[in-house]
């Protein structure tokens, strides 16, 4: 075979690639539209209003796990201690923290040790003491002090705790909606099928003024870096998740505020503590489950602006979050590789799990194969430069009409920025992105990949600069 030949194969090859990933954009942004559509219709304030005087809501056990937050630990429980939901509970996991993280909610809460006989059903590492607090006023608050085993485990050891059938797993430095689990557990009510799972819409927080725990006024972030996010979240949940929702196809609840049935997740197992995806693996684990045992079930998943939490704000913590999400996700698709292309699973081993191989695993490495193969092309002098001009002016110009489409979904739906000066600096990051900000995502994806390959199982450092604002600028 030729080496012309060879060109025009992997030549045609990236370019059917490319078409394919972009269709599915197209379509992902038509299900989503849609999607949002058909929810504003049918929700409104009312319903949360209705739902909140209700008294047959079930319970809620609200899971944190907090690993050295002694700067902002009793801020974040009384936070919590807030949301507008008629019986829950809160259960913070300190999952063996170095600081005074315990000492912390010992004095600020009131605890006392809890001697309570409990049966524990998923194994996780030992729990040293549970602790309630002795004031009425912090009555639903559990602590849990445990040996070191990661937020997987940790998450483990509160559902071991929890008594209410609903575990909805948060961040603890995440700021929730007061009314988010009004709209979360809407899924899980009055549906035909079993509902396994809820996820909603997560936001930027970085630059916002909180005060005591709320969103008190939305802001732009001033960094270049934690704007492209919000553009990359825009895209993820409003135009990705939204459109997998639809179809009920959808693989991955954030970890950092999503909503389970706990006899579910008890009889999958509990989180997997081997993998860095642990959001993503336990919800395939329980749909494959659900599948097995031909059950109807549901995943629900709520387009309101529900969660807010900080985003990396340098690019070395950027790299290793997106290289640790690199290695979730191949591993959670290699744990289940069983499903792929199987009809057994229907649209999840037809659509979702091949989709997530190709176009979420694959798409970094099949980008930087295409660049090298530029380069390599460009040495030979077999590149048409006018061709090639003309090529990356479409890929380009349709990266930022993405974005933009992004930004006008975000507008749609519920318009958290609300400045004009803010959806032009959107617009503007838009067309730099793609400049910048992509390719370093696509980098930190290759690095997560040979890390894999390396057998590199831990986290790494996320450091945090924090949500403590309370000072409009």
């Amino acid at each position: 075979m030729s080496t012309a030949t060879l060109v025009d194969i992997f030549t045609w090859l990236f370019l059917v690639y490319g078409v394919l990933i972009c269709s599915s954009y197209l379509f992902s942004a038509i299900f989503s539209y849609f999607e949002i559509r058909d929810y504003k219709r049918k929700h409104n304030l009312k319903n949360e209003v209705s739902l909140l005087q209700s008294s047959n809501l079930p319970g809620i056990s609200i899971l944190a796990p907090a690993y050295n937050e002694e700067a902002n630990i009793s801020e974040n429980v009384k936070s919590l201690l807030t949301v507008n939901y008629p019986s829950y509970e809160i259960i913070i996991i300190n999952d063996g923290s170095k600081d005074n993280t315990l000492q912390k909610l010992i004095d600020d809460f009131h605890l006392v040790e809890d001697n309570t006989l409990r049966y524990y059903p998923i194994a996780c590492k030992p729990i040293k003491k549970v602790y309630k607090s002795k004031n009425k006023a912090f009555k639903n608050l559990t602590v849990i002090d445990k040996e070191n085993g990661g937020k997987a485990d940790a998450l483990n050891a509160g559902i071991n705790i929890s008594e209410d059938n609903i575990v909805c797993c948060i961040d603890v430095d995440c700021v929730l909606e007061q009314d988010a689990l009004l709209k979360l557990i809407k899924p899980f009510l009055n549906n035909k099928k079993k509902v396994i799972a809820s996820g909603g819409i997560i936001r930027i927080a970085n630059s916002c003024i909180i005060e005591d725990g709320k969103i008190i006024e939305v802001k732009l972030p001033d960094t270049f870096l934690a704007k492209a996010q919000i553009l990359e979240y825009f895209r993820a949940f409003l135009m990705g998740r939204m459109a997998w929702s639809r179809v009920d196809g959808l693989l991955l609840i954030s970890g950092a505020f999503g909503m389970f049935d706990k006899k579910t997740v008890i009889e999958a197992g509990g989180y997997n503590t081997n993998t860095v995806g642990e959001d993503m693996e336990l919800l395939v684990r329980m749909r494959k489950m659900m599948r097995q045992r031909k059950e109807p079930y549901s995943v629900g998943f709520i387009p309101d602006p529900l969660c807010w939490t900080e985003v990396p704000q340098s690019w070395s913590i950027l790299s290793r979050q997106r290289n640790r999400w690199t290695r979730g996700t191949a591993e959670t698709l290699w744990l289940h590789r069983d499903m792929l292309f199987n009809p057994k699973y229907k649209l999840l081993g037809l659509l979702s799990t091949p989709y997530w191989l190709f176009f979420e695993w694959m798409a970094p490495i099949i980008e930087f194969l295409g660049f090298i193969f530029f380069i390599i092309l460009l040495s030979l002098g077999e590149i048409n430069i006018v061709y090639a001009l003309s090529f990356f002016l479409v890929v380009y110009s349709y990266s930022v009409l993405y974005s933009i489409s992004a930004i006008f979904f975000e507008e749609y739906s519920f318009q958290q920025y609300k400045k004009p000066k803010d959806l032009i600096k959107l617009v503007m990051v838009s067309f730099l992105e793609p400049f910048f900000y992509h390719p370093f995502v696509m980098w930190a994806a290759i690095k997560g990949n040979f890390d894999l390959i390396r057998g590199k199982s831990s986290w790494g450092e996320m450091s945090r600069v924090g949500l403590t604002n309370k000072q409009k600028k």
